[in-house]
């Protein structure tokens, strides 16, 4: 496998918790000597962040869709009887 793709694999399994993953001390060990591992592991974790963020956003989106079509339809005999 290509170094990069070793790396990325290796800041995977340390942020989502592998059974694979390093020892707590190994992992800060290497932060602290590598600084380009902390960082690359940063931007991953904010990568990790923003697609749960927008995950629940359209999740929420959904569900309001959902709901609009459920309530629309619950009430549509009252707007025949009283329009407007």
């Amino acid at each position: 496998m290509r170094p990069e793709l070793e790396r990325l694999q290796l800041i995977e399994q340390q942020l989502l918790n592998n059974p694979a993953a390093l020892p707590a001390q190994d992992w800060n060990v290497r932060l602290l000597i590598d600084g380009e591992l902390a960082a690359d592991a940063q931007a991953q974790q904010q990568l990790y962040h923003g697609l749960r963020v927008a995950g629940r956003r359209q999740l929420r989106q959904e569900l309001r869709l959902i709901h609009e079509r459920l309530h629309a339809g619950r009430f549509a005999w009252l707007r025949r009887l009283w329009p407007g």
